[in-house]
């Protein structure tokens, strides 16, 4: 209700100041000489422009023909409005504004053509949207438990092997006993002094062997000594 009221007053204000603005722009033309239907014709022209210009300004903001031929427009009519508001002798027009009235309508209709023919601009199509993913109920898979797997068969007992009979042990038969041989204190600290680089050098102990062909000792002797070194 108080929009539809708000709308019909301005439609009242509106009216109103046409009305004024139309019969004021007839008198002056009436007054500069324009008789008869000419005089009526200029508030129409003067009108015709103002609503091109601001249709104009609407559609491309950036026009700066549409705001020059709009406040050009809007200045004739402020212009009768204030003219034949007692300030002018409408009896006696100056020249000046006879010539003004006289060429208003070649200039109406070189302003209402280059707003008719003014390049509009091309509007850039704005990017559709992206539409977003719906989100994915998440899939409870119900996993069915795998049977445990099978046995295999159990295998026959196998038959029993008797024990084998359990034979005596073969004991090594004893070494030769050597006879004893004295070896002298000194020649047993040599003999392990050699004993001890022997094994340094092969990692092995050294043998009786060893002792009687490389070290040139007694046989009987190398065997006594490489006993005790053991």
């Amino acid at each position: 209700m108080l929009r539809t009221l708000r709308l019909d007053a301005v439609l009242i204000q509106a009216v109103i100041a046409g009305a004024l603005s139309f019969s004021h722009l007839h008198d002056l033309a009436a007054a500069a000489g324009q008789d008869g239907w000419k005089a009526w014709a200029y508030p129409v022209s003067v009108d015709l422009l103002l609503v091109a210009a601001w249709r104009r300004m609407r559609t491309d903001t950036g026009n700066r023909d549409a705001w020059l031929w709009f406040a050009i427009a809007l200045i004739a009519s402020l212009g009768a409005n204030v003219a034949t508001a007692g300030l002018l002798d409408m009896n006696d027009v100056p020249d000046w504004l006879r010539i003004l009235v006289a060429g208003w309508p070649a200039l109406a209709f070189l302003g209402g053509t280059l707003l008719a023919h003014a390049h509009s601009p091309v509007p850039v199509p704005e990017p559709a949207p992206v539409p977003e993913p719906e989100p994915v109920a998440d899939l409870v898979i119900e996993r069915t438990p795998e049977p445990p797997p099978e046995l295999p068969p159990a295998e026959p007992a196998a038959a029993e092997v008797p024990p084998e009979p359990v034979l005596p042990e073969e004991r090594p038969e004893p070494a030769p006993s050597v006879p004893a041989v004295t070896v002298p204190p000194a020649l047993l600290a040599h003999a392990q002094k050699i004993a001890d680089a022997h094994r340094a050098q092969t990692g092995t102990p050294i043998d009786a062997e060893t002792l009687h062909t490389r070290h040139g000792m007694p046989a009987a002797l190398a065997d006594s000594i490489a006993i005790q070194l053991t």
